[in-house]
């Protein structure tokens, strides 16, 4: 197979892109510990995905396959996904009895976010009919070329064994585990630039 050509998404094909990470994420370990039912995911999902990794659209940083079968969002050093108003939906969406332990995991995640300038990855994903293809490598390669070339490490969380295990051959290294009672496991991630 052929490596899939990697570029910067525009903002107009936001929409797309962001549609092609709800179905990458539909069996997220730790997405759909979060919003179990389909119904409240395929609503709230799309919503979170733009607030955790939108800003990428407007720093020309979010980047895709031609057919956006596979899309990554990078945020660049210094900006940051809009954790107050994401903070807000999940308070307006999540049942109540669920909000402690979902705010408790994304504070375990606030506390392994390193202090200094890195590149973020808070969502990558390839639609179901395209992994395994190499997409996600693709665009791993893509990114972090530039990483190596500002002389900048790369952060990101894993949220399954399959991506810590495809981000570790990309020689990202585990800080530690995040986790609540009842939640799957994360792991915090950091590579430094080669």
């Amino acid at each position: 197979m052929n490596t899939p050509s990697i570029h910067s998404i525009p903002g107009t094909d936001q929409d797309r892109a962001v549609a092609t990470l709800t179905l990458a994420f539909n069996t997220d370990p730790i997405v759909r510990w979060v919003s179990p039912d389909q119904g409240q995911y395929e609503s709230l999902f799309p919503r979170i995905a733009r607030l955790f990794g939108g800003r990428a659209f407007d720093h020309s940083t979010a980047y895709g396959t031609d057919d956006l079968a596979a899309v990554a969002l990078w945020l660049p050093p210094g900006i940051d996904p809009d954790s107050d108003a994401m903070g807000a939906l999940l308070e307006k969406e999540l049942p109540e009895p669920d909000q402690e332990r979902v705010f408790e995991l994304l504070g375990q995640m606030d506390a392994y976010h390193p202090h200094e300038p890195v590149w973020y990855l808070p969502l990558t994903g390839v639609a179901p009919a395209r992994q395994g293809l190499g997409y996600g490598s693709a665009l791993l390669s893509h990114a972090l070329q530039q990483c190596d070339q500002q002389r900048l490490p790369a952060y990101l969380e894993a949220t399954s064994e399959r991506s810590r295990d495809l981000y570790q051959r990309f020689d990202f290294e585990p800080l530690g585990v995040i986790s609540v009672p009842g939640s799957p496991s994360m792991w915090p991630m950091l590579r430094k630039p080669r």
